[in-house]
């Protein structure tokens, strides 16, 4: 009876260990599952970790070229401004001169005129005498 039990609980014992083996397979090809996943999403987040720095790198280079036309831009905008100014202010001394001109030649007409007439009534006397 004893040795029946004996070869029976040896049987069981048999049994789970096969089963514990088969257990710990099963476990071990998950782990490795697993570990291959890990080490999948590990090789993900380091390329996109990369994208990431080269975006960001690239968006850099961007604004700092955005920058750049940015100062050239507005330096150009302030040369032209100036510029404006200058001609602005030489057109307003040319209109003064020119306005300054056409008085002169007006008074000129005038004196012309004047002068015309008198020259005109000095003949008439030259011819009365």
């Amino acid at each position: 009876l004893i040795s029946s039990a004996t070869k029976s609980l040896r049987m069981e014992m048999e049994i789970l260990e096969k089963k514990l083996q088969d257990a710990q397979m099963k476990v071990a090809e998950k782990d490795g599952d697993k570990e291959k996943e890990i080490q999948s999403l590990k090789r993900l987040i380091s390329e996109l970790e990369f994208q990431l720095t080269m975006e960001k790198s690239n968006n850099e280079s961007f604004l700092d070229k955005l920058r750049k036309e940015i100062k050239h831009k507005s330096d150009e905008l302030e040369k032209l401004t100036q510029e404006k100014t200058q001609l602005i202010h030489s057109l307003s001394q040319v209109q003064e001169e020119n306005s300054l001109l056409q008085d002169t030649v007006r008074r000129e007409c005038e004196e012309r005129f004047e002068l015309t007439a008198a020259l005109g009534r000095a003949r008439e006397q030259v011819l009365e005498l």
